[in-house]
């Protein structure tokens, strides 16, 4: 478009400030109208320590998945196959020289002390594979203290069991999955002698969940006047202590006869 200077009437600031004017309503133009907040482009950026992801659900009472994958504050690795830094002998032992890391699992041959997480645990979802010899024996310990000889006088007790051939297996509150002495588990979910196992045990405030092979054995609550009885019933009325710590340690029993690996181990918090 052309602009004549001479009778327009503008005179030469006039037609400064329309130059100017035009120059701008242009620049205007070929940026494109003004975007709002909302049609704003959505950005993402994450700052910290790590990052978490799970995948999965838990289904029900009975069949159901508790799988899942998390990092960084999520899950903890207690074992990866390579290390047992998070791991100790009870009461500050050492680790006993009996378990050893072979083939990416913590293993034992023969009977051997127990050993116990470094860290203590309230509320938490623990994840443990383990697979256990013919005529086996051991456990799972959880929170436990280190008041007395032993850990099963004050740490209640997911049991591992060959339940075929181990002497233990003439009732199902000694089966595997069982909450030990107190609480039975169904039979029909545990793989054969050899096989990896899936156990998960989820303990939030007195309420306490085992799982194996994705299937909830059983479920209890501490402290409640059925968990009294059965206390009471059994040979841990001897053991003034036994299941009232809130906060304790992890432990893998190893002083029964049979073979015993475990892998994958880990663990995270419940808030």
């Amino acid at each position: 478009m052309k602009i004549g200077i001479r009778g327009s009437g503008l005179g030469i600031g006039g037609v400064r400030r329309l130059l100017i004017y035009m120059s701008v309503v242009a620049a205007c133009a070929a940026a494109g109208p003004e975007r709002t907040a909302a049609q704003q482009p959505r950005t993402s950026t994450s700052t910290g320590t790590g990052t978490s992801t799970v995948t999965g659900t838990v289904t029900g009472t009975g069949t159901g998945t508790g799988t899942g994958t998390g990092t960084g504050t999520d899950w903890k690795m207690l074992f990866n196959g390579t290390s047992l830094d998070a791991w100790r002998g009870y009461q500050g032992l050492p680790i006993p020289s009996g378990w050893r890391i072979a083939n990416g699992t913590l293993t034992k041959d023969t009977p051997v002390e127990d050993i116990v997480s470094k860290d203590e645990y309230g509320d938490f979802e623990l994840e443990i594979e383990w697979k256990i010899g013919e005529a086996g024996n051991s456990g799972i310990f959880y929170r436990g203290t280190e008041d007395y000889d032993h850990i099963y006088w004050t740490a209640p007790e997911y049991q591992l069991l060959d339940d075929e051939k181990a002497a233990d297996n003439k009732t199902r509150l000694t089966c595997a999955g069982a909450a030990y002495g107190l609480y039975p588990s169904p039979p029909g979910h545990l793989e054969p002698v050899g096989e990896w196992n899936r156990t998960r045990i989820v303990a939030r405030g007195a309420h306490v969940e085992h799982w194996l092979n994705d299937f909830k054995l059983l479920e209890y609550e501490l402290w409640s006047p059925d968990w009294e009885a059965k206390v009471k019933a059994s040979k841990f009325v001897d053991y003034p202590d036994y299941g009232r710590a809130k906060r304790g340690h992890i432990a893998l029993q190893g002083d029964h006869e049979g073979t015993l690996a475990f892998r994958n181990i880990r663990i995270r918090e419940i808030k």
